[in-house]
This record gives structure tokens, C-alpha cells and sequence, in this order.
């Protein structure tokens, strides 16, 4: 069965590459021109992942997706061409899972297909973990928590923060050693036990997410 997509956004130009290279993947495409008609789809009919204008009330309709009973834990792609941290961290609370940034990129477009592809979500525990002791910043709301990470992989990571609770939901900010880039992140505090937390990542960027896939590598190749 192919990859069923839907596309919500009034570009005529991103709108028509969107089906071009989703098409050269052998993936379907709905393209939606409507909020209000969009809302009503992502309740009616089930796909494999949604890509919304953050422009076409993009913030309203991943919480709708979120809230649906047949695309709640689809993958949700913000297309925007804004690219502050305030706007990723509301898209990240609406349950965005993704970026991807106007004027749309083919090489980024079939990267970031073939990432939602995969079973990314399914068994997370099957990613290598790897060491990492750096400082991370948890944001819940207003309150905000510091504390040091042990260990990473592409599907979480466990950190040490007094005061955090299992089953919060935080926005996660950690630079690995390599490269020096700060990651942003949400996730699910997964389970608690003496100040240490497991963290299930629900969201990420996908430019993030090739960084920590690189960094992991990295120390999975490297002779111990």
C-alpha cells in the first residue's frame, strides 16, 4: 500500500512540488486549499503523515490531528517560513513532529519523506545508545529545570533533573560535544527514579535529528 499524504497549504508552487517528488516516491497525495475543509478531513479519512502551512491556521489543525481517532500519532509536518524558536515551540506543543522550511527544497523534501517512512515510532528501544554528559534545559510551562544527560539515542535519552516528574510532557535544549549545536526537542518523561529521568522524544526537527543520528554514528564507528 502506498504512502497516503496530506498536503494542506494554498502555494501553488510548494503544493505541486510536494506531489511531484511524493509521486516520484510512490507516495499518494491530497492536497487541501482549506482549513476549515482540512479539519474536516484529517477526521474523516486516515493517512501516514500531514504537512501543514503554519499560515493556514497550521497550529489549530495539528491539534486537530492530534485529537482525531484515526491520525493521532501520525507524524506532522509544520511548513513555514518563519524560523524562530517561539514558532517551533508552539508547533511543537500543537504536536508537530517535524520542520520543514519555505521555500520548500527538494533534497530536504525526499529526506524528510523517507525519514517519516521509516518505523521511527514504533519500537524505539532497537536505537543505539550512546554516553552524553552535557548540560540540558527543561521547559514545562513556566517553570524551567537544569540538569545534566547520561545517554542518547535517536528515540530519547536519560537525564538527571531534580524535580521532574514521570509523565510530564517538556521542550528538551542540549548541545552534544559535536558539533556544537544546540538540540531542541520534546518528549514525555518516560519514568522517574532517584532524579533520574528516561525521556521519550515526541518531536524533533528533522535537521535535528540528523545530528543526533550523526553524532551517534560517530561513536558507534569510533574504536573504543
Amino acid at each position: 500500500m502506498n504512502f497516503k499524504t496530506l498536503v494542506v497549504d494554498n502555494d501553488p508552487a510548494s503544493v505541486a512540488l510536494m506531489t511531484e517528488v511524493f509521486a516520484s516516491l510512490q507516495a499518494n497525495v491530497q492536497s487541501v486549499h482549506d482549513s476549515r475543509q482540512a479539519a474536516t478531513v484529517v477526521t474523516r479519512e486516515k493517512f501516514d503523515g500531514v504537512f501543514l502551512e503554519v499560515d493556514m491556521n497550521g497550529f489549530e489543525l495539528a491539534k486537530t490531528v492530534r485529537q482525531s481517532s484515526k491520525n493521532k500519532h501520525i507524524p506532522i509536518v509544520m511548513v513555514t517560513r518563519l524560523e524562530d524558536k517561539e514558532t517551533m515551540y508552539e508547533a511543537f506543543a500543537a504536536g508537530g513532529t517535524f520542520f520543514l522550511r519555505k521555500p520548500v527544497d527538494r533534497v530536504a523534501l525526499v529526506t524528510l519523506l523517507e525519514t517519516i517512512q521509516q518505523p521511527l515510532f514504533e519500537d524505539r528501544r532497537r536505537y543505539t545508545r550512546v554516553p552524553l554528559q552535557t548540560e540540558v534545559t527543561c521547559c514545562l510551562g513556566a517553570r524551567t529545570l537544569t540538569g545534566m544527560t547520561w545517554n542518547l539515542s535517536q528515540g530519547g535519552m536519560q537525564i538527571e533533573v531534580p524535580g521532574l516528574l514521570c509523565g510530564e510532557k517538556v521542550h528538551l535544549s542540549f548541545r552534544p560535544p559535536s558539533p556544537r549545536v544546540l538540540i531542541e526537542a520534546t518528549g514525555i518523561v518516560a519514568w522517574s527514579k532517584d532524579d533520574r529521568q528516561g525521556i521519550h522524544f515526541t518531536a524533533m526537527s528533522v535537521e535535528y535529528q540528523q545530528i543526533v543520528r550523526n553524532f551517534i554514528g560517530q561513536l558507534t564507528l569510533s574504536p573504543r
